[in-house]
């Protein structure tokens, strides 16, 4: 994606921030409370389209982005109104099942897992943004491969949970 943005690597990452903090900005300013989940899936989809986009694309590639960004943030609000609060007399027992399921899905993940999720969600603002800088430091990798494993953590245990509240469901 960094060769995308700009042949030069360190103009690439600055475009990159500069896209990120942008992409965050703008779902702040539009009463999005997960911004940032908001910014890494924007970035997620475009990289998912890299291969077909590199070569086609003409323009500012931070326009694309923002473009995908309409759209993620579309979705997002399509979402928000869907979500219909469970009948009273279940939310309890729903709750608590779901909290069984994400235990038994949490128990599944490596150690290196684990740590990684927790790592990356602990603290807020700034804290939580320098928390990420250096465990993406300790892993030798760079903040976006950090991003896109603590994405796939947790799909899948979103997946999982969603499981195993379907095979409690129909049991």
């Amino acid at each position: 994606m960094l060769a995308w943005l700009d042949p030069d690597r360190d103009k690439a990452g600055a475009k990159y921030e500069t896209i990120r903090t942008r992409l965050i900005k703008i779902f702040m300013c539009r009463g999005c409370h997960e911004a940032e989940d908001l910014a890494d899936e924007t970035i997620n989809r475009v990289t998912s389209k890299l291969g077909e986009l590199a070569s086609s694309y003409q323009g500012d590639p931070a326009l694309f982005f923002y473009g995908v960004a309409k759209k993620v943030r579309h979705e997002y609000e399509k979402r928000k109104f869907r979500r219909v609060p469970p009948a009273p007399m279940s939310q309890p027992a729903d709750a608590e099942q779901r909290y069984e399921c994400l235990d038994t899905c949490i128990r599944a993940l490596t150690r290196d897992q684990l740590r990684l999720i927790l790592q990356y969600y602990r603290d807020d603002k700034r804290a939580k943004i320098n928390n990420r800088k250096r465990l993406a430091g300790e892993l030798g990798i760079a903040i976006n491969a950090l991003r896109i494993r603590a994405h796939r953590i947790k799909s899948a245990l979103q997946q999982c949970v969603d499981e195993c509240m379907r095979r409690q469901a129909s049991a």
